[in-house]
């Protein structure tokens, strides 16, 4: 029994929603279907679970970007759109790490680069990227390996 890929998933969910007449997720859905389309048109590939998962974390993090620009202009009507928009995108990430979780990803990662210094912060996170990608924010942990190589 082979496991379902995510873009089934997706699929799967939107119709669902749309036998559910659930509008809202529904153009949430629909917004993420279209984003991955779009870049399988652009470069004539088939996505696989991990592009598909960096896509997800990209709209994620627009969505967090925004959500914050939208309370502090105090458009809580807004504010509400991209958190519900959120909150569908973060059903299809895999579950996020722990702080001590990614702190052992990240004690890991230096250990395994022989990072001693910033200079070496790319080998790092080039080990770790692929790991954290959908799990835990990039710029999180950005901040805990500069804070780590730097002791």
């Amino acid at each position: 029994m082979s496991e379902e890929t995510l873009k089934a998933r997706i699929t799967a969910e939107m119709k669902t929603a749309m036998r559910a007449k659930d509008k809202p997720r529904l153009s949430t859905i629909r917004l993420i279907q279209s984003e991955i389309k779009r870049i399988e048109v652009d470069e004539r590939i088939e996505l696989d679970d991990s592009r598909v998962l960096a896509i997800l974390d990209k709209m994620s993090k627009q969505r967090r970007d925004s959500l914050s620009q939208f309370k502090d202009a105090g458009r809580d009507d807004l504010a509400a759109q991209e958190q519900s928009e959120l909150d569908v995108i973060a059903e299809f990430l895999p579950a996020a790490l722990t702080e001590e979780e990614l702190q052992v990803l990240i004690d890991q990662a230096v250990a395994n680069s022989g990072a001693q210094a910033m200079s070496d912060m790319g080998k790092v996170m080039g080990i770790l990227k692929p790991q954290v990608q959908g799990r835990a924010d990039m710029g999180v942990v950005s901040k805990h390996i500069k804070a780590r190589l730097s002791q």
